[in-house]
């Protein structure tokens, strides 16, 4: 145990003088802390007074009877400026090409129609005319016929009658949560588990090249290398993203405008069970992947190498976080639940299931003791192979080479 803790000591003391981690950190709180100001940023660089695109309405035959005027009091997102003038398209095109306007809307009465000619500079990214505007435009003309007919209070609202819209499910699991919430969650997750488990290759790859792993090697057992190192970089990740997750929390407290963090991120599901399970996934989920990187770290001796030997662990991750990611757009299907119990895709799926009110008890015990049986699989795999290849100083070892290994009953 002694040992154990010697080593878990060590690779945390390696891992917070690295100046790659230091910037890293440094560079990733950069960006929480500017990308969380973006709108402040924003407002630097934008004229208070403006609402939107400057839209210019000219309605020369006066089909809309000067009630046109009203537009410029709704929230439509745009600029709007009325004229009842005769201006032609040479006119308006003019006004576009100064910059004096971005748009405009030309109002013509033909026969038994009202044609609306939308006019922008050019149309390569319009998605077509803007249907917050067109919309006001059509309650007003229908507000202005309307109130022609003299209609009574009781006739006008029979005709305009208020529809109240509700989503129901014919599913017996009620999905709850905020899904923007459980996706955040979910990533952040998938980096503290990727990443964290990475640098156990990592390390183990730049002490070969140091040569300190020959030290290691004859002062303890491979076995608590590499426990040590895992619990090590484990310890200093967790710490890492704890980091992260309160500075994002205190700058979006501090730099937004109130109450805009909680509209956007409903937390009301986030319990302490929750929290406690979310942090035994990180764990497990770390755990294992840590494992396979220092199997795969083990097998090379150049730095230069690791990134094609950490390929197809980094590819069992992407597709566990995908597969996760993916069944949040249908959470109550069998490829959830699958997904949930999968260790590959476990430590990032089974927490939002939980959130999402999804996940008994049951499924949850379940989950863990196929994570645990799976740790236990590879650790067993891992460590013989580990003891065998550490001082391993030639070309990287092959996937034949590592089967040999693992089957030599003198190991």
């Amino acid at each position: 145990m002694r040992d154990l803790w010697t080593v878990t000591e060590f690779t945390m003391k390696e891992m917070l003088r690295r100046k790659s981690f230091i910037i890293s950190t440094l560079i990733i709180l950069v960006i929480i802390i500017v990308g969380i100001n973006i709108p402040n940023i924003l407002k630097l660089f934008t004229d208070g007074s403006e609402t939107g695109e400057r839209l210019l309405i000219v309605d020369s035959s006066n089909v809309f009877e000067g009630n046109l005027s009203s537009l410029e009091q709704m929230n439509t997102g745009y600029e709007v400026q009325i004229s009842n003038e005769n201006i032609s398209f040479d006119d308006i095109k003019s006004r576009i090409e100064n910059k004096e306007i971005d748009d405009a809307i030309i109002v013509e009465q033909t026969d038994n129609n009202i044609k609306i000619r939308y006019i922008v500079e050019s149309t390569t990214m319009m998605a077509g005319v803007p249907e917050n505007v067109i919309s006001a435009i059509n309650t007003i003309y229908s507000n202005m016929q309307i109130n022609k007919l003299q209609l009574t209070p009781e006739q006008i609202a029979s005709i305009t009658p208020n529809f109240e819209y509700s989503l129901e499910q014919t599913d017996e699991q009620e999905v709850q949560g905020n899904l923007l919430a459980i996706m955040l969650l979910s990533i952040v997750l998938f980096y503290a588990i990727y990443f964290c488990a990475y640098q156990v290759s990592s390390s183990i790859t730049t002490e070969k090249t140091s040569k300190i792993m020959e030290t290691l090697v004859t002062s303890t057992s491979p076995k608590t290398i590499v426990l040590g190192k895992t619990v090590g970089i484990g310890i200093v990740g967790l710490l890492q993203v704890c980091l992260l997750v309160a500075v994002a929390l205190i700058t979006a407290y501090t730099c937004l405008e109130p109450g805009t963090l909680d509209s956007i991120l409903d937390m009301s599901n986030f319990t302490p069970y929750l929290a406690i399970i979310t942090i035994i996934y990180f764990i497990l989920g770390y755990v294992a992947y840590a494992l396979m990187y220092a199997l795969t770290g083990s097998t090379v001796s150049k730095p230069e190498d690791i990134q094609s030997a950490n390929g197809p662990v980094a590819i069992i991750a992407v597709i566990g976080f995908y597969l996760s990611y993916f069944t949040m757009m249908n959470p109550t299907s069998d490829l959830n639940v699958f997904a949930s119990m999968l260790p590959i895709s476990s430590p990032f799926c089974m927490p939002f299931r939980i959130m999402m009110g999804l996940a008994s008890t049951t499924d949850v015990v379940i989950s863990i003791l196929i994570l645990l049986v799976t740790i236990f699989i590879i650790a067993r795999v891992a460590i013989k192979i580990y003891s065998n290849a550490i001082l391993n100083y030639g070309t990287k070892m092959s996937f034949a080479d590592l089967i040999k290994v693992y089957r030599d009953k003198n190991n």
